[in-house]
């Protein structure tokens, strides 16, 4: 079970960062929710799957080419301030879509 320490972290508005980690501390998923909708970022995929980032890369870069998945309709940049507290333009992913 994943949700034993559970933190929401108001961002804005908009948007909430929700932090699980198992009760021994050794996962942790960062989570971005934004309208009721969860989206994460390659690297958090690659974490919550275990596998390296270039396995994800590579199977949205064919999700999208096969036409399974619209990118504009599963993906979205919004601002995300990074621990050294500068503001990036990070790609998110919406993967429990029903489009």
């Amino acid at each position: 079970m994943i949700k034993k320490n559970k933190q929401i972290i108001q961002q804005n508005e908009f948007t909430k960062f929700l932090l699980y980690t198992t009760p021994g501390g050794k996962v942790k998923v960062e989570i971005f929710l934004r309208n009721e909708t969860i989206w994460l970022t390659q690297a958090k995929i690659a974490e919550l799957f275990k596998v390296d980032r270039s396995v994800i890369t590579k199977h949205l870069k064919n999700i999208f080419k096969s036409g399974e998945l619209k990118e504009n309709s599963v993906c979205a940049k919004f601002a995300h301030t990074a621990n050294d507290g500068k503001t990036y333009q990070t790609k998110f992913y919406n993967l429990l879509t029903d489009i």
